[in-house]
């Protein structure tokens, strides 16, 4: 069977195969597996396959042992490297320096004060949106405006604060 053949088994078994490799423990990367086995079929050498189904299901497989391989790889080599540097110690703390904190409060100080500038209204939206999450309609009608005046004020907050940013900067 040439590698022709092989893409339309592998398209008519598209699905069992994904459902097998997420029985393997791929999760969320079980299409990212799925679309890597796509791809090694299409650059795979052709020629006859005795048995199509089974050479996908093995090539699945191996997909799976590989990442498996590389995890397994990859918490070794960080595990040596946090033990190389030192990692996290006991004489060392794991908080900010108080340069750190410093600047940081420096920081958003200017961050608010750029907010504040541009209205209570505005600071309010930008808040709710940036950094509660609230999708902007829902902020329209919390505020009882119209979205292109959240837009608006969002703009105006956003303006500010690159501003601001740029100020800090220089």
């Amino acid at each position: 069977m040439d590698s022709s053949g092989l893409e339309a088994v592998f398209l008519a078994n598209r699905d069992a195969l994904l459902r097998f490799i997420r029985s393997l423990g791929a999760a969320d990367a079980a299409e990212d597996l799925l679309h890597e086995l796509w791809v090694r079929i299409q650059t795979a050498p052709s020629g006859p396959i005795a048995s199509p189904l089974s050479y996908l299901y093995r090539m699945a497989n191996n997909l799976m042992l590989d990442r498996h391989r590389a995890a397994r790889q990859a918490e070794k080599r960080d595990r040596a490297w946090t033990e190389a540097t030192g990692g996290p110690s006991l004489d060392r703390s794991e908080e900010p320096s108080a340069e750190r904190v410093v600047i940081a409060r420096q920081e958003a100080a200017l961050a608010e004060a750029a907010l504040q500038s541009v209205g209570d209204r505005a600071a309010r939206i930008f808040r709710r949106h940036r950094i509660d999450g609230v999708e902007q309609r829902a902020v329209a009608a919390e505020f009882g405006v119209s979205l292109s005046t959240v837009e608006g004020d969002l703009r105006k907050a956003y303006r500010a604060m690159i501003d601001a940013k740029r100020r800090y900067d220089s």
